[in-house]
């Protein structure tokens, strides 16, 4: 698993343990943490996958590639494309090049913001993708490179696009944090949740245990697709809307503070669940509800303090290895009825 000890990949991890999987991670722990796997038997490789010998070394002999390294944040990207481009597109060039020799199966993951604004709702894969930031064309190139090697060389992928995931392991405390781990921090520490705009901007808000799940299964199963993959639930939901929820659960009003919109950023977002479904008819999505309680509670257990940024110490029985290099880690419970063996990076 490539980006494995990031906020998604901590999940899968550990979905891919219960599933009977050997679990092997590379990551340069950019936004990764050795403390997101303490405990659990994995490999963690400290390495970038800009670094092809790093990449060959993990990934020559096992069964499936679950590719989660990536260059996060709109915002990031406006301020360097062509690091988010080096790792997003040229990182993910060099996985699928290195899985190609052996026809190893890769899940490569995307991200609904690869659609761009404009167009109907809910967006359907075969709808025209407008990136609007880097970030969301360097997606979309990664997609185009994963299909390019599946027709081309006959490599089995599955390209996903994830839209809005939070839970548990999301890390906080740093500019680039998503929105629903910054409303949790800043209503934990008493100050004012920010919005950018209006707040009435839509997201398809996706619990992370419910993509571990999918993705689990893809790679357990091999999955492979011609073409991209909605992972998401069809939900619609308003950001003063998620600030209203938080205001149940925490029994109290929370102050709310309006700023300008940022640049690069989609107004509404909602996945066409028909294609999902049909390669993944067991999967069930938790409801929002629920989903922030039980995210809400797991920040509340440790505080404010931030998770999953920058480097931790290793605790546990990851085992690290390799040095420190490049840039280009990101994310990653499901479970999975099927009890597979073999090995996925």
């Amino acid at each position: 698993m490539t980006g494995g000890a990031g906020f998604v990949g901590a999940h899968l991890t550990r979905a891919l343990l219960a599933a009977g999987a050997e679990v092997i991670v590379i990551d340069d722990l950019s936004t990764g943490a050795v403390a997101n796997l303490a405990g659990l038997p994995v490999r963690l490789v400290v390495g970038s996958v800009t670094d092809r010998a790093t990449v060959e070394e993990v990934c020559t002999g096992v069964d499936s590639i679950v590719h989660l390294a990536a260059r996060p944040s709109v915002e990031r990207s406006l301020l360097d494309p062509m690091a988010t481009h080096a790792v997003n597109a040229t990182g993910t060039l060099t996985v699928l090049d290195v899985a190609q020799r052996d026809e190893t199966h890769v899940v490569v993951v995307s991200s609904s913001s690869v659609y761009g604004a404009g167009g109907t709702l809910p967006r359907t894969e075969d709808a025209p993708c407008r990136p609007r930031s880097p970030y969301a064309a360097s997606k979309l190139a990664a997609e185009g490179y994963a299909l390019s090697y599946q027709a081309g060389f006959g490599l089995p992928v599955l390209a996903v696009r994830l839209f809005n995931v939070f839970g548990p392991y999301q890390s906080v405390g740093h500019p680039y944090a998503a929105v629903v781990p910054t409303f949790i921090e800043a209503a934990l520490s008493g100050r004012p949740l920010t919005v950018h705009g209006d707040g009435r901007q839509t997201r398809d808000f996706t619990y992370v245990a419910d993509v571990a799940g999918m993705l689990c299964d893809a790679a357990l199963r091999r999955l492979s697709h011609p073409h991209p993959v909605n992972i998401a639930f069809g939900t619609r939901t308003d950001l003063l809307t998620m600030i209203g929820q938080l205001e149940r659960l925490l029994g109290r009003s929370l102050p709310v503070r309006h700023d300008a919109p940022r640049s690069g950023d989609v107004r509404d977002s909602q996945a066409s669940t028909e294609t999902m479904r049909a390669l993944f008819p067991d999967a069930a999505g938790l409801d929002l509800a629920s989903a922030l309680e039980a995210t809400l509670a797991w920040y509340l257990d440790r505080g404010t303090e931030t998770t999953g940024t920058g480097s931790a110490a290793a605790t546990g029985s990851a085992a690290a290895t390799g040095s420190a290099a490049g840039t280009g880690s990101a994310a990653g419970t499901g479970t999975s009825d099927e009890s597979a063996a073999g090995s996925v990076v």
